[in-house]
């Protein structure tokens, strides 16, 4: 393997080249195609529902990328993805769809050279590792875990431990209490705390263990209200090792990620199966920790008296500008380094186009030291940007078609649905889309709106994280005579942790589900409606998630009821039977999912 400078992860060219040539050996016959779905999502490579095109998926440890990842990604958005464009994902991921299975060896190789695997961006292991796009620059945080988060995705990848778990395991560092990475819905989550004991400051993790959504909700317990940053790894693994041994929730690949088991054997229980694990041969075996803490040379403070005072405004002396005193108020974030800004940049729908790429690239060496960090919310943050050059950052934002603001109303989080995915029902990239020019009116006037946020999903296993939104819709459908309706479920209420960078909230909560299915065609009209009620109806100051359950669920029924039901198939009615942004009638067609394989 190589170490890359910049790469939290090493490449393998090896590892690569075999790739390639176990390709040329599935199209020979000689694999099965069952095995091969096995060995090639382990790889990051799926099968997408349209016949013989993948999805190659990247590893974005953190969400870190420099400035020669974001040029390679770039180039393999340009002559390898059907759409020319990348696709971030809710885990700080990247997706390249409609690419050939010939062409992965290739991408894998230009990946390597800069840093980045797809190894274990798919399949029965440990995921990619989300982290704070703040870590580092909050000024809330008790320390920096950017060194503890890499340390975590190095010692697993590869890990013999971890590369047949039942099912796929998601970790996440937050970079404060505030917990911006959501632990809540990870199957492990770390919070940073710090402890005084005989005067000597300890740094260690509050850690959260069984969180999930899909079709079994269930929030993440406190598995330990402190460990040790000396030890944090090797309770990690523990549990990893109660996970992997768990041979009952192997028997139903839809029942079998460690929330189950928790949820089976209880809190305590699991505590002290993971604690006998501790105590185990392996437990007491050293871990080097240095080479898995060091990390690549990236931006570091300024020298002293550089921006050690707050700067003059962005265009000072110059007229305002309304647009961009929003922008500002909704995109830039104080760094705890006085003087910068941490800047979010929106990233429609979470796609980035191929030039797109590059111009962040040159974007990132000008403003932001060469680096940039992904959010769950399927945006991107600059860091370290002088406050003095932050009118110039937008003006060069707005010549790539990225300088809209972020974590508002219009900012609706989605997983690719039909596009490319074989489990999804609905199009829900295409509302996604649907929603945020819709409701573009009502976007910028009015702070508790804004703070509504609405996320898509195309199915119930929820990629767009529409558990946690204040609107929430998952895909689905319904039969009317002999034809199909594609529809949403309505989950009201819902609410994700965070600070200003992701736009999260005080806590984590699953929203309620309305018992109601909407028709594709009436999903912007009910969502309208239900904002418009909230502005209308709520008390002084009281956000949207009190609202719906002061009001409760049969006030939503009764203010949608006359759009759950679709009209009867004709000429005027046709376009209740076509999926948003489609022309052909709808009909469900959902293939076998390749994340369990």
């Amino acid at each position: 393997m190589i170490e890359v400078p910049g790469g939290i992860l090493t490449g393998d060219p090896k590892e690569v080249a075999a790739f390639g040539d176990e390709v040329g050996r599935f199209r020979s016959g000689e694999w099965a195609p069952d095995a091969f779905v096995a060995y090639r999502t382990v790889h990051g490579v799926y099968g997408q529902r349209q016949p013989d095109a993948h999805m190659v998926r990247v590893k974005i440890p953190l969400g870190i990328l420099t400035t020669e990842m974001l040029e390679v990604l770039g180039r393999i958005a340009r002559d390898h993805a059907g759409h020319r464009r990348g696709h971030i994902t809710t885990r700080e991921s990247i997706q390249f769809h409609f690419t050939a299975l010939e062409d992965a060896a290739a991408i894998m190789g230009q990946l390597a050279a800069v840093g980045l695997t797809t190894r274990e961006a798919g399949g029965n292991v440990v995921r990619n590792v989300t982290g704070s796009p703040l870590a580092g620059v909050c000024p809330r945080e008790p320390f920096d875990v950017t060194p503890y988060a890499a340390a975590y995705a190095r010692h697993f990848l590869r890990h013999p431990l971890t590369q047949r778990l039942p099912r796929k395991f998601k970790s996440s560092f937050s970079c404060c209490e505030e917990d911006d990475t959501i632990a809540d819905i990870q199957d492990l989550g770390f919070i940073p705390r710090v402890q005084t004991v005989e005067g000597e400051v300890r740094r260690g993790f509050m850690v959260k263990v069984a969180g999930g959504t899909s079709i079994f909700v269930r929030p993440a317990g406190v598995l330990s209200e402190f460990v040790s940053a000396g030890d944090y790894l090797r309770l990690s693994e523990a549990v990893l090792r109660v996970f992997n041994g768990c041979e009952e929730l192997r028997h139903n690949r839809q029942r079998a990620r460690l929330k189950y088991h928790v949820q089976r054997v209880g809190l305590e229980a699991f505590r002290a199966e993971v604690d006998q694990e501790l105590h185990g041969p392996w437990a007491q075996q050293p871990v080097d920790m240095e080479p898995l803490l060091t990390l690549p040379a990236g931006p570091e403070s300024p020298p002293c008296g550089v921006g050690t005072a707050p700067a003059p405004g962005p265009g000072a002396g110059a007229p305002p500008d309304p647009d961009l005193a929003t922008w500002l108020h909704r995109n830039a974030v104080t760094q705890r380094q006085p003087g910068f800004r941490a800047v979010v940049v929106r990233l429609p729908c979470g796609n980035v186009e191929a030039d797109q790429f590059i111009g962040l690239a040159a974007i990132a060496r000008r403003f932001g030291r060469g680096e940039v960090r992904l959010t769950p919310q399927q945006n991107l943050v600059l860091r370290w940007v002088d406050e003095e050059q932050l009118a110039k950052l937008r003006a060069a934002l707005l010549g790539l078609g990225l300088g809209a603001t972020a974590n508002t109303l219009t900012d609706v989080t989605t997983c690719p649905g039909t596009d490319s995915c074989k489990l999804a029902i609905t199009a829900s990239m295409e509302l996604a889309r649907e929603l945020s020019h819709g409701l573009a009116d009502l976007e910028n006037i009015d702070e508790l709106l804004d703070a509504v946020h609405i996320k898509v999903s195309g199915c119930p296993n929820g990629c767009g994280q529409h558990h946690v939104a204040g609107i929430g819709l998952e895909g689905a459908t319904m039969r009317r005579g002999t034809a199909w309706v594609p529809c949403y479920h309505l989950y009201l209420g819902g609410s994700y942790s965070g600070g200003p960078a992701t736009g999260g909230g005080p806590g984590t909560r699953f929203g309620r589900r309305i018992g109601l299915r909407l028709p594709a065609k009436s999903a912007l009209p009910a969502v309208r409606r239900t904002l418009l009620h909230y502005r209308d109806a709520r008390q002084p100051g009281e956000a949207f998630g009190a609202f719906v359950t002061r009001l409760g669920p049969d006030t939503f029924q009764r203010l949608l009821s006359d759009l759950i039901e679709p009209p009867a198939l004709g000429p005027g009615t046709v376009d209740f039977y076509r999926d948003s942004g489609r022309t052909a009638l709808f009909r469900l067609e959902r293939g076998e999912g390749e994340c369990s394989a």
